[in-house]
């Protein structure tokens, strides 16, 4: 089986949008798309979880897919959403550092993609 793990650092929705949708159709073609939100993308997950936002269902979907790795712990503590990440379910993960590595997923077979 293939196994992708997209490492999202762009705090842009725009971009974003491609994360989320590029993850669920990996997972649907059962190519094991996973995502793991870094940088300053962490900053989306509460605005995402809001109701009115125009990725809430996107995220919400991804969320019951069970494709979202986790969030930067370091980044989420950096940028003050620590809390509000774990709030919304996001694990916040991060063995390099407070970084997750990517060494840990390359170890696992997956390819790597960022955006």
């Amino acid at each position: 089986m293939k196994k992708t793990v997209i490492f999202a650092f762009r705090g842009d929705p725009m971009c974003f949008v491609h994360v989320l949708l590029n993850g669920l159709d990996l997972a649907e073609h059962g190519m094991e798309g996973k995502i793991i939100i870094e940088g300053d993308a962490v900053s989306l997950i509460p605005e995402m979880a809001k109701p009115g936002h125009f990725l809430n269902q996107l995220f919400a979907r991804a969320r019951e897919k069970d494709i979202i790795l986790g969030a930067c712990r370091a980044c989420s503590t950096k940028l003050g959403v620590a809390e509000a990440v774990q709030e919304e379910g996001v694990e916040l993960i991060g063995e390099m550092s407070g970084h997750p590595a990517m060494s840990t997923y390359i170890e696992q077979g997956y390819t790597i993609l960022t955006f």
